[in-house]
């Protein structure tokens, strides 16, 4: 009995929690045509992406910028590249530091911001 009713409850709360360290944006919009096209991952940035990224950027309700949604992307592409990489380092609102890939140096950072965004950083 105890074991049935606790482990929906443990399964809500951990999805409540992986959210709540999913980034803030000022209002996700919804997800286009899917991850940037033209923008291809090699197999370890797909991994990557599908372990860190993927948890928050592909789950509307965390507001963070969903995957190839250009007009959630855009005001963040026009702070500039120093400025999104300091973000991905420090942590940014509810974004947690290093974006949760603490194995991830900064060239995976900007190419994966390119594939979510669809956006060359400068």
């Amino acid at each position: 009995m105890f074991r049935s009713s606790f482990v929906p409850a443990l399964a809500a709360f951990g999805a409540t929690a992986l959210l709540g360290a999913c980034g803030k944006s000022g209002g996700a919009g919804v997800p286009t045509s899917g991850p940037a096209q033209s923008n291809k991952l090699s197999p370890d940035l797909k991994a990557i992406y599908e372990r860190s990224c993927k948890n928050c950027h592909s789950v509307p309700a965390s507001d963070a910028p969903q995957t190839a949604d250009a007009r959630a992307w855009a005001p963040r592409i026009t702070q500039g590249a120093d400025a999104l990489l300091v973000h991905t380092f420090n942590g940014y609102k509810r974004m947690p530091p290093m974006g949760a890939c603490m194995d991830c140096g900064e060239d995976q950072y900007r190419a994966l911001i390119e594939y979510m965004s669809g956006a060359k950083l400068d």
